[in-house]
């Protein structure tokens, strides 16, 4: 039980100090814009339905 209890701080500890030292989010001028993921998103849509299409052309 000791060793349990020794294993699970032993873990831990690395993880806590690497989730802390994660940097923040950039301020608003900085960040970078996410134009066209939504016409990415129906070419892959309209590419879904074709394959979807032809597969029951078949």
């Amino acid at each position: 039980m000791k060793t349990k209890v020794i294993q699970i701080i032993a873990l831990t500890l690395p993880l806590i100090t690497i989730i802390t030292a994660q940097p923040g989010f950039p301020s608003s001028p900085n960040q970078a814009p996410i134009g066209g993921l939504g016409l990415l998103a129906a070419a892959g849509g309209a590419m879904a339905l074709k394959k979807l299409y032809d597969h029951r052309k078949k």
